[in-house]
């Protein structure tokens, strides 16, 4: 797992699964105490995922909300999106909503 920092976006690429958790963990909550009130995971360059980095992502949403922070997750795949509706946490995972093209 690579993550990258770009303005308030942290980028993942590689395997987001339990291997990396504590490394994105740190490199989130990290992005939470700054002053960006947005932050931003882009995980496009995620090629998979498993569920306890879905649990993480879900629990980070919650404690950015508490904290008066805003997570929003942006540009994942249609593996990704599935793994998210499976796990049963779309509705504790914010993604980044893309406008559709005419």
């Amino acid at each position: 797992m690579d993550i990258r920092t770009d303005g308030p976006t942290l980028v993942l690429e590689g395997a987001f699964d339990v291997r990396c958790t504590s490394k994105v963990r740190y490199a989130i909550y990290e992005r939470l105490s700054g002053p960006d009130e947005q932050v931003v995971i882009d995980v496009s360059g995620v090629s998979a995922v498993d569920l306890t980095a879905l649990r993480l992502l879900a629990v980070a949403t919650r404690h950015a909300w508490l904290t008066g922070h805003h997570l929003t997750v942006r540009n994942p795949s249609a593996a990704v999106r599935r793994a998210i509706h499976l796990a049963h946490l779309a509705h504790a995972i914010e993604v980044e909503r893309v406008a559709a093209s005419a």
